[in-house]
């Protein structure tokens, strides 16, 4: 007979593209079949493995969620590099990183699209992940579901963490907690404008406090706390100022 499952709860970091990393490791967790997911919080692209995650476990358990995560990202891999800026996705794959890393014309460009707002470039605010949301997460069954859910949004007016829950959830919750604000234009909720929640919160823990949830969390980071070199290059310097900040 197999081994009682163990109940945990998931803490899910944000970090861009990493979060197919992310996938991997908790694919590998649903398989195994050994932990019982009783509550998870993440932020960023944690938010969005967290909600395919509770989607696919309230269908069809720990198979359910394996089939919901690798659905999740089939469909990020189907914008294949669309952004608002057009299709990106050919002509980058010309490009080798280090020759992005050591150009200094891809280190001025860097620099030019920092200084411009969205506001400006992306009038109107078009966002390839609200359709992936859309199409990979069902909203009705994370509200009714049993497993906690916690995603973290930073407001930007008041400076603080805001935490949303399952009777919260949304599809712009979701694109709120994933918001750079470089990037995309702040999503309004309830009306507060809401930034990436890795921001101050990646993921909130004390959630996971209270006496009625398990004691153990899995913590899945996507950011190195350590690097044994310093960066010199700008934008490495900017990588490792990100993974600073966001952890």
């Amino acid at each position: 007979m197999p081994a009682k499952r163990k109940p945990v709860c998931l803490a899910l970091q944000g970090g861009g593209s990493h979060g197919a990393f992310q996938w991997g490791v908790l694919d590998r967790l649903l398989e195994d079949d050994r932990i019982e997911v009783k509550a998870v919080t993440a932020a960023s692209a944690g938010a969005m493995n967290a909600a395919a995650l509770v989607t696919g476990l309230e269908r069809n358990g720990a198979t359910g969620a394996r089939e919901a995560l690798d659905f999740l990202w089939q469909q990020v891999n189907q914008s294949g590099g669309r952004n608002v800026f057009g299709q990106s996705g050919a002509w980058l794959k010309s490009l080798t990183p280090q020759w992005m890393t050591e150009n200094p014309l891809w280190q001025a460009s860097q620099t030019l699209a920092m200084s411009m707002s969205p506001y400006s470039f992306n009038p109107l605010n078009l966002n390839p992940l609200k359709r992936v949301i859309e199409a990979a997460v069902d909203l009705e069954a994370i509200k009714a579901s049993k497993i906690r859910i916690h995603i973290s949004a930073t407001a930007v007016r008041a400076g603080q963490s805001r935490i949303f829950g399952n009777d919260e959830m949304t599809a712009d919750v979701l694109l709120a907690s994933a918001c750079l604000p470089h990037l995309f234009q702040a999503v309004e909720i309830d009306g507060e404008p809401y930034w990436d929640g890795g921001y101050l919160a990646n993921p909130a823990l004390w959630p996971l406090f209270a006496k009625d949830v398990p004691d153990d969390i899995i913590l899945l980071p996507l950011n190195p706390v350590f690097r044994a070199d310093t960066p010199k290059h700008s934008a490495d310097i900017m990588d490792r100022l990100n993974e600073i900040l966001f952890n």
